[in-house]
């Protein structure tokens, strides 16, 4: 039998209707119902009228679900097409948390907005935080940026410095032998307990701020560095050596690239360690961050703020760490081999 695909140049052969019905896409299908509900919800359901029960943006939360959940039928029905496929690959691993989400956010709209389980102010309904986007931006995206200026200044300082301490300590003997011991005597000490030191004598806030957010996040890079060198294969540098190989050369292309794996592991731990240092940092004396944000919010019990503020704070940290991903696989691409991933 002579089938298209051996004709040369042959059009796309049609799905037939067995193909057509295994590309639906049943996830999505189950998605679009529950957030469909979660919209019919916010919508047909009075808000409870107890103390600052009075959300706005109730209505376009319900539309904006409904919305959604009428994208999701729409690409779940025509996966067969060459846009929705596409756009189904990429939302199929996230099918489930699809569904989950809206079931989630439903249950959170009852007990807040609908009965009033859960006491205002303290718990605010998910549309509140749709208010504080819409209304509260300026303000909340000035302390993202300012945030993300003070992160990125004492996360590359408290890298740069780890990273070379911590090759210092693992190619030296002298090193080794006085700065390791003062490293782990110190490093352990928690960088928010320094925070009186560092206001003191820095110039400014700010610079006590990246101080300790750098020394944060110089502690744990230099520490798997300083493995990450020490623990390279001797017959590395044998073999180099016999080669005629200087001592930079020794330094710079064997025992650096060799702990790179090391060094990507401190610096995912840093990163963790300064966004914690981050909002203890700014809530003592700098005028804009997210730390700061959330103080304020706190002091005037905007708690609705708080919330939008530590989501954005989430999804700052994540992007970052997945950047850091990017990064570490560009980097660590000629390793795969010997490199458990």
């Amino acid at each position: 039998m002579t089938t298209t695909s051996a004709i040369p140049n042959a059009p796309a052969i049609a799905l037939s209707p067995p193909q057509r019905k295994a590309a639906l896409w049943r996830t999505g299908l189950l998605a679009a119902l529950a957030w469909l509900a979660l919209g019919l919800l916010a919508l047909a359901w009075p808000n409870k009228e107890v103390g600052f029960s009075d959300w706005a943006f109730t209505d376009e939360f319900g539309y904006a679900a409904t919305a959604l959940a009428l994208l999701l039928a729409a690409l779940s029905l025509s996966a067969a097409s060459k846009v929705a496929s596409r756009a189904v690959y990429l939302l199929r691993p996230a099918g489930q948390w699809l569904v989950a989400v809206p079931l989630l956010l439903g249950v959170w709209e009852v007990l807040t907005a609908k009965l009033g389980v859960l006491p205002s102010p303290f718990f605010a309904p998910p549309q509140s935080l749709i208010e504080v986007y819409a209304e509260d931006w300026p303000r909340l995206g000035l302390s993202t940026a300012h945030s993300l200026r003070l992160l990125v200044h004492g996360f590359a300082s408290g890298a740069a410095v780890g990273f070379l301490v911590g090759v210092w300590i693992g190619w030296s003997r002298i090193a080794g032998y006085w700065v390791h011991p003062v490293l782990r005597f110190l490093g352990p000490v928690p960088a928010s307990a320094l925070l009186p030191l560092a206001f003191f004598f820095a110039p400014s806030s700010y610079a006590a701020a990246v101080f300790l957010i750098a020394l944060a996040t110089g502690f744990p890079v230099a520490v798997l560095t300083w493995s990450g060198v020490a623990s390279v294969n001797k017959s590395y540098y044998d073999v180099a050596r016999t080669l005629g190989a200087s001592e930079s050369f020794l330094v710079l292309r064997v025992a650096i690239p060799a702990a790179l794996p090391q060094v990507f592991v401190g610096l995912f731990m840093g990163l963790g360690a300064a966004f914690s240092v981050l909002v203890t940092a700014e809530m003592m004396g700098v005028k804009a961050g997210l730390g700061w944000y959330l103080q304020w919010s706190q002091g005037w019990a905007a708690y609705s703020n708080m919330y939008a503020a530590l989501i954005v704070m989430a999804a700052l940290c994540s992007g970052l760490i997945t950047l850091l991903f990017k990064v570490r696989d560009r980097a660590l691409s000629w390793q795969k081999g010997t490199v458990k991933w």
